[in-house]
Parts: C-alpha cells; sequence; structure tokens
C-alpha cells in the first residue's frame, strides 16, 4: 500500500463546508496523513526537518487548498519556499523526491465552464496550477491532474458529500495500487476516475 501526505492549507476553514466535507470523507482512512498546514504553523514559522521527515516518509503528496486569485495560500507558497531546498528536493546530485507522485486538490468559485480558453479566465485550470507543475517537474516528482471542485458557493449538501466520497475513492486508488498504471496520467482531472458519471 502506498501511503498519502495531505498538505491542507485553508487561512478561513472554519468558513468553509468544502474542504471541511473533503477532510471529513478521508480522516478515517488508514495510511492517509492530514498535515494541516495554518493549524500548525500559525506564525508561518514552519518546521522543515518535520516537512522532509513527512515527505520522505510517503508516496503521494496531495496540496489541498482553496484557489485564491489563481494561486494556493500564501502559507503554501511559505512552505514550497522553505521545504523544497536546492541540495534537498532538487540540485545537481539530490533529488530527494524524485518519482513520488504529486497534484492539487483544490476548490474554486468559479463555475467548470469560466476556466476555459476564450472564456471569463481565459485559461484552463491546469494553466493556473502550472507553477505547482513546474515546481513538481523540477524535483523530478511526477505530476498528475488536479482533483477540482468548481463553484463551491453553489453546491447543496447533497452535492458536497458526493465530491468529499469521490475524493475519498480517489485516495483509495491511489493508496491501494500501482502508481505506475497509466490511468492516473491519462485523465484531464481525476475526478474523472471515480466521477459517477455527472460532470463535476
Amino acid at each position: 500500500m502506498n501511503k498519502i501526505l495531505v498538505l491542507f492549507a485553508h487561512p478561513a476553514f472554519e468558513r468553509s463546508t468544502m474542504h471541511r466535507s473533503l477532510l471529513e470523507h478521508i480522516k478515517q482512512l488508514d495510511d492517509v496523513t492530514v498535515n494541516d498546514l495554518y493549524e500548525n504553523y500559525p506564525d508561518f514559522e514552519i518546521d522543515v526537518e518535520r516537512e522532509k521527515k513527512l515527505l520522505s516518509a510517503h508516496q503521494v503528496i496531495i496540496w489541498q487548498h482553496p484557489l485564491f486569485w489563481y494561486s494556493g495560500p500564501a502559507l503554501l507558497k511559505q512552505w514550497q519556499d522553505l521545504v523544497f531546498e536546492h541540495g534537498w528536493a532538487y540540485g545537481k546530485d539530490t533529488y530527494a523526491l524524485e518519482g513520488k507522485i504529486i497534484f492539487n486538490a483544490i476548490s474554486s468559485g468559479g463555475e467548470l465552464e469560466a476556466f476555459q480558453k476564450r472564456c471569463f479566465h481565459n485559461s484552463t485550470i491546469r494553466d493556473f496550477l502550472l507553477p505547482f507543475e513546474r515546481t513538481a517537474e523540477i524535483c523530478r516528482m511526477i505530476y498528475l491532474s488536479p482533483f477540482w471542485v468548481p463553484e463551491t458557493e453553489k453546491l447543496g449538501h447533497a452535492r458536497i458529500q458526493e465530491f468529499g466520497r469521490q475524493y475519498k475513492e480517489l485516495l483509495m486508488l491511489l493508496r491501494d495500487n500501482d502508481l505506475n498504471d497509466p490511468k492516473f496520467l491519462s485523465v484531464p482531472l481525476l475526478n474523472k476516475l471515480v466521477s459517477t458519471g455527472k460532470p463535476i
């Protein structure tokens, strides 16, 4: 079984019904560790060595966060700047995270249709995640398409619960299967691997 580390970053978690549901659905899963960055580091003083040990002990890494102004929350960027050090995560001879799976599990207020070329944002959701993707590539990690919950402000209870179940099923797939399976790289959104037929 593969061990999964969820790096959760939400500066207003108490107001997020969606992310609370996602975490509730996965909290009892074996071999899944949730690392709540804003809870652990409210002063932004990140314990870099602790974070490196967590990363080293897991095969799958998830950046779970809302999409704020086309990027992640500030503490997540701070985490990246400090933890992905030259000479450890990347560099001439050292790639400590090489071969590990990584992706974003995100929410957005914008709807699916807005994240298309020649639509409101004039870019796809993957375009806005390019800094995460390039970071992973420089560290020789394997970057997957995102798990995405769009239009969060308009979702009712049933749909929120459905996304929670999809997220749980996705993590179980990643935990229990060969990570070299091409299905993980072949979908435009990881939601497609666990969809019940409804559009995301």
